[in-house]
C-alpha cells in the first residue's frame, strides 16, 4: 500500500511540475514561443526553450549559449543553478520534476516485453555532456564567433518533440527548411521513443547530460538516500524493485538512482531512509521511534 503511494504521490508532483513547465498551452495554437520574464530562469528538468508552451529556459540550451556566445563567458549564472538544484535534491529532480522523465515513464506503461540496458552505456550520457554540451559549443563557432548549441542541434529528442514538430506543425514557411538535420533528429527521437518503450527511462540513463550533471551531485545532495545496515536482512528486494537498477544497499548515493522511494517501500525490514539529511543523532532517533 506504501508503495502504491508514493507512486501516487510521485506522478502528482509530475504532473504539477508538467503543468507548471509548460503554462502556455494555447501557444500551440498559433505556433508562438512565450518570451516572457520567466524565460529568464531555468527549468530544474529537461524541457525545451522552444516548446510553445514552455514558461522558463532549459538549463542545456542556456549553459550552451553562455558558453557560445562571441564572447565566451563561463556561464555562472546557470551553473550556479544547477548546483543548486543538484545540492538539493540531486538526481531526484529527474525522477520528481523533469517533464521529459515522466513522458518516458508514460511510454514505458505500454505492454511489451521489458529489456534492462547494457551497464556500457551508462557512461554515454557524460560523453554527450563534455562533448556537445562544454566542447562543441565552445571550440566550433561560424564566422562571427558564436558556437553552436550543439546537443540541442545534433540530439536533443526533447526539442524535437516539443519544439521541432509543434513550430513546423503551425509554420509553413519552416518546413521548406527542412533537411538532413531534422531527418536525423526525428531518427534520433523515434529511436528514443521505442528505446524508453522496452528500457525504462532510457534517455534517462543514457544520453540525458542533465542527468549526467545531477548524479554527479548524488553523492552530495541533501535530498538522499540512507541505509540502516543494521536493519537490513539482505533480502534484495529493493535492488529487484529499482527500474533504475541501482542496487540501493551497495551505493545508495549512485549517480543512477532518481529517488523515486520504490525500494524504500519495498523494503520490509525499514532499513532504507529517502529524505532530506537529518544530524545522525536525530535520525537514529527518529527510526528508533518508527518515524522514518
Amino acid at each position: 500500500m506504501g508503495k502504491i503511494k508514493q507512486n501516487i504521490k510521485r506522478k502528482i508532483f509530475q504532473i504539477a511540475a508538467f503543468g507548471f513547465s509548460n503554462a502556455h498551452v494555447m501557444n500551440f495554437k498559433g505556433g508562438r514561443i512565450y518570451e516572457g520574464k520567466w524565460k529568464n530562469f531555468c527549468n530544474p528538468g529537461l524541457n525545451c526553450y522552444s516548446c510553445p508552451a514552455a514558461s522558463f529556459s532549459c538549463p542545456i540550451g542556456a549553459l550552451q549559449a553562455v558558453n557560445g556566445s562571441m564572447e565566451f563567458n563561463f556561464s555562472f549564472y546557470v551553473t550556479g543553478i544547477l548546483l543548486a538544484f543538484g545540492v538539493l535534491f540531486g538526481r531526484g529532480i529527474c525522477g520528481w520534476f523533469c517533464p521529459f522523465g515522466l513522458f518516458q515513464e508514460l511510454l514505458h506503461k505500454i505492454p511489451v516485453l521489458k529489456f534492462k540496458l547494457w551497464k556500457g552505456f551508462l557512461y554515454l550520457k557524460y560523453i554527450i555532456l563534455v562533448i556537445f554540451v562544454f566542447i562543441l559549443p565552445i571550440a566550433v563557432t561560424n564566422f562571427m564567433g558564436m558556437g553552436k548549441p550543439a546537443f540541442c542541434q545534433f540530439i536533443c529528442p526533447a526539442g524535437t518533440l516539443e519544439g521541432g514538430i509543434p513550430l513546423l506543425g503551425t509554420h509553413p514557411e519552416l518546413r521548406q527548411t527542412i533537411g538532413s538535420l531534422f531527418s536525423l533528429k526525428m531518427f534520433i527521437l523515434i529511436a528514443t521513443i521505442i528505446c524508453c518503450i522496452f528500457i525504462y527511462r532510457f534517455f534517462c540513463k543514457a544520453l540525458c547530460p542533465l542527468g549526467a550533471i545531477y548524479g554527479i551531485m548524488n553523492k552530495v545532495s541533501i535530498y538522499h538516500l540512507e541505509i540502516d545496515k543494521n536493519k537490513c536482512t539482505g533480502c534484495g528486494k529493493c535492488k529487484n524493485t529499482c527500474k533504475m537498477e541501482v542496487n540501493p544497499v551497495e551505493k545508495p548515493d549512485s549517480a543512477e538512482c532518481i529517488r523515486c522511494g520504490e525500494c524504500v517501500h519495498a523494503c520490509q525490514a525499514e532499513a532504507l531512509y529517502l529524505g532530506f539529511k537529518l544530524s545522525g543523532k536525530k535520525t537514529a532517533q527518529m527510526q528508533d521511534k518508527g518515524k522514518i
